[in-house]
């Protein structure tokens, strides 16, 4: 199967997990291709200022793939500087946040599997 660009679809949230500005998520894949081992794949963008707030991973983990931008993480309370090519990974029982604090887009493919 081949998912072409015009046939994935962009959604927008506002204030994602109390964060500030919008976060755009194109799904790459949808959940019955993760026959039930997982619940996202998808390319992420926020515009500077804007982040995904703080949340907590129960009964999953999450990675992000740095493509374009930089950004300051929260891992579990310690603020970290990610760019380009950087890999965030959250496990299980851990919380996390995510905020553009460049000039540029910020891009990451983020990746949500069940435990």
């Amino acid at each position: 199967m081949i998912k072409r660009a015009a046939e994935l679809t962009t959604e927008v949230f506002p204030n994602r997990f109390g964060g500030k500005g919008e976060l755009k998520v194109t799904k790459l894949l949808e959940m019955d291709q993760f026959h039930g081992k997982g619940r996202l794949f998808a390319r992420n963008v926020l515009e500077p200022g804007s982040s995904l707030g703080w949340h907590e991973h129960k009964g999953d983990v999450e990675a992000y793939y740095i493509i374009a931008g930089e950004g300051t993480v929260n891992d579990n309370g310690t603020l970290v500087q990610v760019k380009a090519g950087d890999v965030i990974y959250t496990n299980n029982g851990e919380s996390h946040s995510i905020e553009n604090t460049g000039t540029e887009t910020l891009e990451f493919i983020a990746l949500i599997l069940y435990v």
